[in-house]
Order: structure tokens, then sequence, then C-alpha cells
């Protein structure tokens, strides 16, 4: 039998703007839709996710909050996503994705009742199509890939996105999802936001493979990689997927090249695996300086208006603290209640004792 060739492919990488707020007009064209009105509401809510993200790192610092892992770096990603997505769509994000759920419709007091520990933060709105955080890495993956598959069998022509970092390409589900979806031309799309860090393992020790999008192509589909702090190219890349995704085309890998600039969570010391040297080099890469560069030199954004912004989201920030802290507690003596119909004798002494325990305290908090 003759040597032949059967597959050949490549990957593309995107990017629409740069470090320096320029716009490569080669690509203008595909963002001709993106008025001045919709690039600045890009800026604004980068602006408020980012003060939502470090709202919670100073109430987990002070013990008003449990461990919480930040999304700073990652704002671009979040946003263009958002934007991209319809509501009728659904979303599965995991747990770096704070800026999506908040611009999904998630209160943000509801996202600190979440990393507080409170169950109802894993609560949505009426009308709001997305499942809860996802904590475990990638296992949120194949249920994105089964909402996909129903929408697909009831011929509802919707699209579902997920997002997970690079270290969930190492797990089974990932693939597992990514060949069902592939198999049945499934209407998902699979955002990775390749932070460079799954906790301290480098992406070097992730994979051999040059990019995350080229795994796409043994699934037999399109992957494709973007910059991960242009907003531009992400809204781009996320909505020319999901359109196809509704066309019934099937699915598309986006890996978005982006960086984790502060540690894996507020348990984590990040110092002790990377470089101030490498944090330094990411930094000037602020998804949020580089569109508000743009901004400045393209419309009449001046400082006033930049104060005015930040003063605005502060008081909304504050105010969701408020309303997070003034919240009724949880009875905890639910998490016996709500475990199984009818407690083991163990776990019924459990309950016992710390009722028991309850009292006590109540007793000397009331002293």
């Amino acid at each position: 039998m003759p040597k032949k060739t059967l597959q050949e492919f490549s990957v593309e990488s995107i990017q629409i703007l740069d470090e320096n707020g320029k716009i490569d007009t080669t690509l203008l064209s595909q963002t001709d839709q993106i008025s001045e009105k919709t690039l600045k509401s890009f800026y604004e809510s980068m602006v408020l996710i980012r003060a939502i993200d470090e709202k919670a790192l100073n109430l987990q610092r002070t013990g008003r909050m449990g461990t919480y892992a930040s999304i700073q770096g990652q704002e671009a990603i979040q946003v263009g996503c958002a934007a991209a997505l319809q509501p009728s769509d659904w979303c599965f994000p995991a747990f770096r994705a704070t800026g999506l759920s908040v611009l999904r419709g998630t209160p943000i007091k509801v996202i600190y009742q979440y990393w507080s520990g409170d169950e109802r933060g894993s609560e949505m709105q009426d009308g709001q199509h997305d499942f809860p955080i996802s904590i475990p890495v990638g296992t949120h993956i194949p249920h994105a890939v089964g909402a996909a598959w129903g929408a697909k069998y009831k011929k509802d022509p919707i699209a579902v996105l997920t997002t997970f970092g690079d270290g969930a390409t190492s797990k089974g589900d990932f693939h597992e999802g990514m060949n069902f979806a592939g198999v049945f031309k499934l209407p998902v799309v699979f955002v990775c936001q390749n932070n460079q860090w799954a906790i301290s393992v480098p992406f070097s020790r992730q994979t051999a493979a040059k990019t995350i999008a080229q795994k796409a192509i043994a699934y037999g589909f399109e992957g494709i990689q973007v910059d991960g702090n242009d907003v531009l190219g992400i809204y781009t890349v996320t909505k020319n997927a999901l359109e196809k995704a509704r066309r019934g085309e099937g699915p598309t890998l986006i890996e978005c090249l982006t960086y984790r600039l502060n540690d894996h969570t507020t348990a984590d010391d990040a110092s002790r695996y990377r470089t101030e040297e490498e944090v330094a080099i990411w930094q000037k890469k602020d998804p949020v300086l580089r569109l508000k560069t743009l901004i400045e030199k393209e419309y009449e954004w001046s400082e006033s208006v930049d104060e005015a912004l930040h003063a605005e989201v502060d008081r909304r920030v504050a105010e969701a603290v408020d309303a997070f802290e003034a919240i009724e507690p949880l009875n905890p003596l639910g998490m016996f209640d709500m475990l199984f119909e009818t407690l083991s004798p163990e776990l019924h002494d459990q309950r016992k004792k710390f009722t028991q325990r309850l009292g006590k305290l109540n007793k000397e908090e009331s002293k």
C-alpha cells in the first residue's frame, strides 16, 4: 500500500486589539459591527467585574468570605463571551468565571454568597440559562455537552457555552465531552481560559502540543486560538462560533491565551512557583488597560469620565456587600436535614450533639 497523507491541519491565532490599544486594520471588517457604545460598555463591564473581584479578595482577607479564585487578568474573556451569548443560550461556567456569571444576570451579592459557603449562592435567577459555578475541575464539561445534545434532539436553535482552565484539558471529562460533541455534531462552544498555570503546574507540563486549540482536530471539529486579553478578538471569535453552533454546524474549541495575575486562590502562594518577572510581562498586557487606551485615543473618554465610572462601580459593589452581609445565615442543621430522607443512627447522633453544641454557643453569645 503506498504511503499517503490522511489529513493535514492548521490552527489560526487571532489578535485584533494589541497591548498598545491598536486595532489590526486587516481584521477591521470583522469588527465593523462593534460600535463606540459597545466598546465603552465592554470597558465598563471590565471595570465592574475587576472591582467585584478585588472586593472579594478583601472580604476573604478580612474573614468575611471563604476561599476565593481571582479572575484578575481574565476579564476580557468573560466580557467577550457574555456579549456574544444570547439570553436563550445556556452557559456552564467553571470557578474562574465570576464576571461571566455577573454579566449573565447573577447578582453580585449572590456571587459573594457562593464564595462564603452559602448554598443559596448557587440559585440562578428566573429566566437565567446558567448552571451554578463548577468547582471540581472539568466535571461540568460533559454536563454542557449533554445540554447541547438535548437542544439538538429538541431542535431548539440555541447554543451552549462552557468555560474551563488549561488544567481541565488534562482531565478525562474534557476529552469525553469533546469526543461526544464531535461525533454528534452538537451546538456547543468550549472556551479554555489558558492562563498558563493549573495551580502550580505550568502549561508546558499540561501538554506537549503547541496549542490547546489543536486538540479539537482529533475530535473532528475546529479549534482556534485567540489573544485572551483582547476583548474584540474574544467577542468576534466566540460570536462566530456560537452562530455556527446555532446553525447546526457543530462545536468549536476556543483557546484564550491569557494569564492569571493573582494566586490560584486565596489559599495559594504563586510566588513559590513563578517569578515576578513573568508576572510583570503579563501585567503589561492587562486587558482593562488595553481597552481603556483604545477608547481614550479614539473616543471622548476623559479622566473625569473614568473617575465617575469607578465611583459608580464602587457604589454598586458596596451596596452588594451590604446586601450580602445583611442576609440571614442559614440554619447549620440543614447539612443533616437535607442529606438523606431518613438519617442513619450515626448521623442522628451527630445531629443531636451538634444541636446541643449550638445551644451552648447561643447561650454564650447572649451573655
